[in-house]
Order: structure tokens, then sequence, then C-alpha cells
């Protein structure tokens, strides 16, 4: 199927956007989980860790459900892609899963010890920046293309062909971007000096990251030809400077607020704008294509009665995933306080 045929909602797009739009989730929802964790290297008070552990303890594993989702996603609804992605990302993949395996120990093993704690505290730290790292590696080598025989619809790079200076500058991007969610919710759920450091944490970060999306926004048209087409191929140019001020009109409100009392949610709000903004950007860019710019969404969909068998399912499961995830943040809504939990 070539791509003008293609081009309707049809159960393929459907299922496009079922897992761009569990991925989103994951980013947005473990996004400041994990920078929560990599902030934790600044804080030495074991007052304060505790404190930011218990403000995400109820709800970050259930964060990690849109991974499984995505993840699945790809492999049921395009099987073909998931081949051709897993070889060429296996090392940062791999090292993703075991980091967020290992960071999930160390959350729960800490509060079990105080004469290790610290140790505890150090793997939450490493596993909660090589998740982010690796998560960024593996878009960056996803977006600057994968080298694949056509022919044989197999693999054909390298075992190191990730690792590139574009790959490693995205890494460190949306390790800058987790932390500026996970200052922005600490500023959202406590109170005190440690919100007041978080603050200002956050205007550092947000700076970096500001700064990141733009290095991000420029480099990527310049990667494959049918990027640069796409953002700047006739009035598509429009949209892009669109984006554009766009995100400098959330992060300007982010910094507004983070300097004005009583605004602590806007702060985080503000933040989770930009980061969809962004990944709606990267998606615009890649659309029609799974594996950037070699085999579209329809090439690699699997038969449309298995597409219709999944999307049944998750018909079911996604609004029920949700909800109780939606349940689970209002329940557990409001500051968290040394020793006294929510209030």
């Amino acid at each position: 199927m070539t791509i003008a045929e293609g081009v309707s909602f049809d159960l393929t797009v459907i299922w496009a956007f079922v897992i761009a739009f569990a991925v989103l989730v994951y980013v947005v929802l473990d996004g400041f989980d994990l920078g929560l964790g990599m902030l934790f290297a600044t804080e030495k008070d074991s007052e304060d860790r505790d404190v930011m552990m218990n403000s995400v303890a109820p709800v970050w594993d259930g964060n990690e459900t849109w991974l499984v989702l995505g993840g699945g996603g790809l492999l049921a609804a395009f099987p073909l892609a998931y081949a051709l992605i897993l070889p060429a990302l296996y090392a940062p993949i791999i090292a993703m899963l075991l980091a967020l395996i290992f960071r999930g120990v160390a959350f729960e093993f800490r509060w079990r010890t105080k004469r290790w704690r610290g140790v505890w505290d150090v793997a939450f730290i490493g596993g909660s920046a090589m998740a982010a790292l690796a998560q960024g590696i593996t878009l960056g080598g996803l977006l600057q293309g994968i080298d694949i025989d056509k022919a044989g619809r197999a693999y054909a790079g390298g075992w190191w062909d990730w690792l590139t200076p574009f790959s490693v500058m995205v890494g460190v991007a949306v390790m800058v971007g987790y932390m500026l969610l996970g200052a922005t919710w600490l500023v959202m759920k406590t109170e005190g000096p440690l919100q007041s450091r978080m603050q200002r944490k956050a205007w550092v970060l947000g700076i970096a990251t500001v700064i990141f999306i733009g290095v991000v926004s420029l480099w990527t048209p310049f990667l494959q030809d049918g990027y640069y087409s796409r953002w700047f191929g006739g009035w598509n140019i429009a949209l892009a400077v669109g984006v554009g001020v766009a995100v400098l009109a959330l992060a300007f409100g982010m910094f507004r607020t983070l300097t004005v009392r009583h605004h602590d949610y806007w702060p985080f709000f503000f933040a989770l704008g930009m980061f969809v903004l962004g990944f709606i950007g990267l998606g615009f860019s890649m659309f029609p294509y799974i594996v950037p710019v070699e085999i579209t969404i329809w090439e690699a969909a699997a038969p449309r009665n298995s597409q219709i068998f999944m999307l049944v399912g998750a018909a079911v499961l996604v609004p029920i995933i949700l909800a109780y995830t939606a349940f689970s943040y209002w329940v557990f809504r409001g500051k968290i306080m040394p020793g006294e939990g929510y209030h």
C-alpha cells in the first residue's frame, strides 16, 4: 500500500495513535518519577529524601503500565517495526529495562534497612539516570534512522550504530527534561525549604530544557530529507514556527508561576505541556513512517483481523487503565509533609 492510498483513519492509523498515546502518557507520568530520582542526588538530608519518595510512592509503579502497553502494542500491531527496531536498539533498550528493574528494587529496599539505605539511594539515583539516558538515546537512535535490508526485511546495521553525537545529545536532553518535571512535581507536592530549593532548580532546568528543545528541533530536520521537507516545505514552516512560539509561551507561563505564591500546581502542568508539544512535533516529523524513513505504518502493520481483535481489547483496557490512574492521582492529591503523609 502506498502512502497516498493509506492516508485515512483506518485501523492502522488508529493503532499508531494508540501506541503513540501510550508512549506519551508514559513519558509525562514516569518522566517526573525518573526526574525525581535524579534530583535525589542533589538532596542530602534523609528526611527530605523520604518526603521526595513518599510523593511518588503511591503511583510510581502504575506509571510504568503505559510502557508495557506501548511495547506490547508495537509487537502486536506492528510486528515488522518491532523486528527492525529492537535489533538496532538492543543495547539502550536492555539498559533501560535493567535500570528500571534495579531502580524498582532500590525503591522498595531502602525502606527496609537503615544500615544500607545509602547504598540503595545510590542505586535509586543511578537507575533513574540510566533509564532516562537510555530512553533518550533510544529516541535519538530511532530518529536518526535505522539501516535496514528492505528485500530481506531485516536490520542491516551494526551493534553500535545507535551511538552517535545526536543520540547522546537527545539522551542528555531527556535527562534534563525529566529533572524539570521532577522539580515542578516537588514544587506541587511539598512545602517549606525543599519546595523553595526545587523552585530554584526548576528555573535552571527550565532554561536548559528550552535550549535542548531548540537544539533538537533545529538538528532533527537535517537528519533525513523527509524531516526537512515535512517541516520546511510549503506552509508547514508556519506550523513549525507556531509550535516554537507555543513552547516559548508555555515556558514563560512556567517561569512566571514559579515566582507566584499559591500557584504550586501550574509549573508542573506548563512543563507537561512543553513535553506534549515536543512529542507532537516529533510525531509530525515521523508520520507516516514507523521506522524513519524506510517503513511506513501500513507496511509494518499486522493483518487487519489481528488489528480488529486487539482493538476490542484495547477499547476495554485503555479506559480502565486511564480510570484507575486518574483515581490514584486523585486519592493521593495534596501536599506530602515529613512524617505526616497526605493532607
